[in-house]
């Protein structure tokens, strides 16, 4: 069993898609082991984006990160970091495949509905940023 971190970014929880979202991740084996709702400041969007610090977007993603709240989640199953990933698309919803998150949520590149973990070691880091062990059940 294999854990990844999940985020349904401002501009899905604003459409109020959160549900369809989480249907798509529990339809396709991944199960909820913890969940929370919250508002990031300026300073845990930096630091939870740090590895693109030096790239042109890193100011535009942190505004867009702070813009409103998100759910976070731990998702759990067999490959949940690959699952996890097939199941939203490419970054870009123009090129994600018809049936994924991205595709049928995502407004744009920066807009882009969810965040997913890219591979086991980030997934670990990822969830310890937001949730302490006794949140994951």
């Amino acid at each position: 069993m294999e854990q990844t971190l999940s985020i349904i970014k401002p501009d899905a929880v604003k459409k109020n898609i959160v549900g369809k979202i989480i249907d798509r991740f529990e339809n396709n084996g991944l199960r909820i082991a913890a969940a929370k709702k919250l508002q990031l400041s300026v300073q845990d969007a930096q630091n939870f984006y740090a590895i693109h610090k030096d790239r042109p977007f890193f100011k535009d993603l942190v505004t867009f990160m702070v813009s409103g709240p998100i759910v976070a989640m731990v998702l759990e199953g067999e490959n949940a970091v690959l699952k996890n990933r097939d199941l939203m698309g490419a970054t870009n919803p123009k090129e994600a495949k018809h049936g994924t998150i991205r595709a049928d949520f995502a407004e744009s590149i920066d807009a882009n509905a969810v965040h997913g973990s890219d591979s086991l070691e980030n997934a670990k880091n990822e969830i310890a940023f937001f949730f302490s062990h006794r949140e994951i059940c």
